[in-house]
């Protein structure tokens, strides 16, 4: 049998994007990925390593070795530059604004630090390298927190500090995106997991509230989801945390697991079921 960690491992690995509202338990899930054996190497676009490291020091428990991470901090706006984009709103109208060009876009772009990582992983807890992401074998699994920092990153890759995004600044993010996500479900052979945010939308058939992926645009929400064999929307019930496979207001999906409302949040399962299918396939 193939090392799960080394390049000759074909066998892809299972692409899950998780979705939910802040506090259900999405970043505190990636545990049970560390509890199934995996390598986890978690990147974190947003806070949400404290939760991830909570999971441990609050029950007294040691750091697992099979666990890394590593965390790009957002970039954030001076106040010279928060008072530049004023004095522009006031001055300009939108159309004026939308042609505005920032000549600094391109300096301390925090997108250029994430193709970094994933071209060589920094784990932050060891000082260790890990190489190219898609050098990884599916004894490893890759966590994005979460696809909406991602999209702010790209749009301050296109357009700096613009006060006004226009249909091209949209369009270019947009396939930025989706070249990065195809790359990481279909050019790697390790497990990957995408965290998002939900946004509640009202159908304007049904006068229902439809549960949408809060994503760079509604014209690629339903293109994101595609490349993903499971899409599991995240719920909280006082302090338990559960999965949803079977919601009819969200755009869920499975392949590894139950279409059940009220499943545990655990990894273990859907690794368990492609595991099986791994050994069928090696004709094992």
């Amino acid at each position: 049998m193939a090392d799960l960690n080394t390049p000759s491992d074909v066998y892809p690995g299972v692409n899950v994007l998780l979705f939910g509202a802040s506090g259900t338990g999405k970043t505190f899930s990636i545990k049970t990925l560390v509890d199934a054996g995996l390598e986890v190497f978690a990147l974190f676009l947003e806070p949400g390593l404290e939760s991830l490291i909570g999971a441990y020091a609050d029950n007294d428990k040691p750091i697992p070795e099979n666990l890394h991470w590593h965390y790009i901090q957002p970039r954030t706006l001076g106040f010279s530059q928060l008072q530049s984009a004023a004095d522009s709103i006031g001055k300009f109208d939108l159309s004026g604004l939308a042609k505005m060009k920032d000549m600094n876009r391109g300096k301390n772009n925090p997108i250029i630090d994430l193709y970094g990582v994933l071209n060589d992983f920094p784990d932050q807890r060891t000082g260790k390298t890990f190489g190219p992401v898609d050098s990884w074998g599916n004894g490893r699994v890759l966590v994005i927190d979460s696809l909406s920092a991602l999209s702010r990153m790209l749009f301050e890759m296109v357009i700096g500090t613009k006060p006004v995004k226009d249909m091209a600044d949209w369009g270019i993010v947009q396939q930025a995106l989706m070249s990065l996500l195809h790359k990481l479900t279909s050019g790697c052979r390790c497990h990957f997991v995408l965290i998002a945010h939900v946004e509640r939308e009202q159908d304007q058939i049904t006068g229902g509230t439809k549960l949408m992926l809060s994503a760079p645009g509604k014209a690629i929400t339903a293109q994101i989801p595609q490349p993903f064999s499971d899409v599991i929307y995240t719920i909280r019930e006082n302090a338990n945390f559960y999965w949803d496979t079977a919601n009819s207001q969200a755009d869920v999906k499975t392949r590894n697991l139950p279409i059940q409302s009220k499943l545990p949040a655990d990894f273990g399962p859907i690794i368990k079921k492609w595991e099986n299918r791994k050994k069928l396939a090696e004709g094992g």
